[in-house]
């Protein structure tokens, strides 16, 4: 029997997911989580819906005059996830 050096879980769990192919997907989750962190309660109260698909989030609001506001600063938002992500995983923000 193959003796094995014992791991972090974590590792274990990073190597799983990678062979796995399901990085990207888990990103994805990752980012559309990390919205409410970003954004704050306030703005979070108005959104009805949020995924990413390939890189491009997608938010769906229940206010008008938020959505307007928000597409001023769309760059700040990919910005402001991408580095609570600590990776390049949201390119663009498309809020509907």
């Amino acid at each position: 029997m193959k003796r094995t050096y014992p791991r972090h879980i974590a590792a274990i769990i990073d190597e799983v997911v990678e062979r796995s192919g399901l990085t990207d997907t888990l990103n994805d989750q990752r980012a559309a989580a990390v919205w409410i962190d970003v954004v704050g309660p306030a703005i979070n109260r108005y959104t009805s819906r949020r995924y990413v698909d390939h890189g491009t989030m997608h938010v769906y609001l229940t206010s008008a005059p938020l959505k307007n506001e928000l597409q001023f600063v769309k760059e700040r938002l990919v910005a402001a996830l991408n580095s609570a992500l600590g990776a390049e995983i949201v390119k663009e923000i498309i809020i509907h």
